[in-house]
């Protein structure tokens, strides 16, 4: 089988990209996962030149969101930890990042984009963490929204489900820029704002300005997992929602 994700580099490596490389819905699976890691890996054993790390999807949507199927009780386990250790390795690496979001930007691909210190999105966009409706919850979004957004409009988004087009992501701060051509907009930023500085300083700048994030990160992301994996799935609730989704029918709750 392919490579789940396609890889470049850009501007004699100042740019480093990787693009979620299984349409239609370029779904967060474990063999996706470990390939974006592995880049980000490769990356930094050496990052050089490197002053941006972009995300974004192959065909219409960003991403559907972590596998559901994984969310099982026999697999999730394995699923959590592994999606949560991407975040890690983001923070370690100490480059900036960047999502071009069109489409589907859900679940756990939200939680990629809105992690990155920057998103630019089109009018097709739809962004959002529709966990709840699967009776569950996403522990990256608990950190990571706050940062953007309020904490109550973030709480909102949380226990709703609900999700955003484009210009309401600017609106909110969960996208930095909503245009018909989201990858010239970054181009642009980046030429503006990146391109003549110094890619240590660009990178040691960017490690001391998330300090606040990484600290939310390495303080709560274990109790927010532990709260998934051993109180939340003890209940039949998530169990049925998740199962309801994959079987492709209504879930039935016994509010349990």
């Amino acid at each position: 089988m392919s490579s789940p994700v396609r890889l470049s580099t850009e501007r004699s490596g100042q740019i480093e990209r990787i693009v979620l490389d299984r349409p239609s819905g370029n779904v967060l699976d474990l063999e996706m996962l470990a390939a974006i890691r592995s880049r980000i890996e490769h990356i930094a054993e050496e990052p050089g030149p490197c002053k941006l790390l972009v995300f974004e999807g192959t065909g219409r949507h960003f991403s559907f969101g972590a596998s559901v199927a994984e969310h099982l009780p026999d697999k999730v386990g394995t699923l959590l930890p592994a999606f949560h250790r991407l975040f890690w390795d983001l923070e370690r690496l100490s480059v900036p990042t960047a999502a071009v979001v069109r489409g589907q930007c859900l679940g756990g691909g939200f939680e990629l984009a809105v992690w990155c210190g920057l998103v630019f999105c089109d009018s097709t966009a739809r962004l959002g963490v529709p966990e709840i409706k699967l009776g569950v919850f996403p522990p990256i979004a608990a950190i990571v929204l706050p940062w953007r957004m309020s904490g109550a409009r973030s709480t909102q988004m949380i226990i709703s489900g609900e999700s955003v087009d484009g210009r309401t992501a600017a609106e909110l701060g969960l996208a930095d820029s909503c245009s018909e051509d989201p990858e010239a907009e970054l181009q642009k930023w980046f030429t503006a704002n990146l391109e003549e500085k110094s890619a240590v300083a660009v990178r040691t700048a960017w490690r001391a300005s998330r300090r606040l994030l990484a600290g939310a990160l390495r303080n709560d992301l274990t109790s927010l997992e532990s709260l998934y994996l051993k109180d939340l799935m003890s209940h039949v609730d998530p169990i049925e929602g998740i199962s309801a989704f994959v079987e492709r029918r209504p879930p039935v709750w016994r509010h349990q």
